[in-house]
């Protein structure tokens, strides 16, 4: 379990396309990265796996916010698990904590099974659960392939810690993946502290869009984002830090 993966996560495919083309081994396909990422629309799962030669994650999350789902939202969970699987995605990213900030064993059990023969990471949630150690073991119990994780902290620099102890303690029998905050300048710190081998990152940067009549104060979303500028992948981030693992 110790080859080197750069997972990118995009979230249109313009992103993807990018990402694709400057070496990532894999992609975590969202929507709304701004929000930290939620389900993508299946015409955009189908768009980029019909149409890029790369493997796909798709993460599952119905909303912004906290990981204690309602029964509805646990159910179009499944119910994307299965969009997924008739796709051809290669895996799932999923998540779920009960009110206490354990894991949700029975509902993660159930998107194990639907998942089938796609890996299953299971996403962020790790990062705001009570006990890592718990939830690492109880994840590994479910046959669950990665955990995506900053080591608890805002960013995976800041959270090397915690991950160098989680990573001894998997011992080989899950991928820990380093993300948030990861870019090619900290990918070997981490991995020489932690022995993590799998890092994921956005790489985005902003661009202007192409309107040239721009009328301004009317916010369509979030306060802090311009109309008029979008995100994109940076190819040349994804290059680099392709670089970065090849010199391991």
């Amino acid at each position: 379990m110790d080859n080197f993966l750069l997972e990118i996560c995009v979230d249109s495919y313009e992103s993807a396309r990018r990402a694709t083309l400057s070496g990532a081994d894999r992609l975590e396909l969202c929507a709304n990265l701004l929000l930290g990422g939620t389900s993508p629309s299946p015409v955009l799962v189908r768009q980029v796996l019909d149409r890029l030669d790369v493997r796909v994650n798709v993460l599952l999350r119905p909303r912004f916010g906290d990981f204690c789902f309602t029964d509805e939202e646990k159910a179009e969970i499944l119910w994307q698990i299965g969009d997924c699987d008739a796709a051809g995605a290669d895996g799932v990213v999923i998540g779920g904590l009960n009110p206490d900030g354990t894991l949700d064993l029975e509902f993660l059990r159930e998107c194990v099974a639907r998942a089938g023969t796609m890996t299953v990471t299971l996403h962020r949630c790790f990062d705001v659960c009570r006990d890592p150690f718990e939830a690492l073991e109880q994840a590994a119990e479910l046959g669950i392939d990665t955990i995506l994780t900053s080591g608890q902290e805002a960013g995976a620099e800041k959270g090397i810690p915690l991950l160098k102890a989680l990573q001894e303690k998997a011992a080989g029998r899950i991928h820990l993946m380093a993300g948030a905050g990861v870019k090619p300048e900290n990918i070997p710190l981490i991995h020489e502290e932690t022995g993590i081998t799998h890092f994921h990152l956005s790489g985005k940067r902003t661009e202007p869009g192409p309107m040239t009549y721009r009328r301004e104060g009317v916010p369509m979303g979030l306060p802090m984002a311009s109309e008029f500028d979008r995100q994109y992948t940076n190819p040349d981030m994804v290059r680099v830090a392709r670089e970065v693992l090849k010199s391991l």
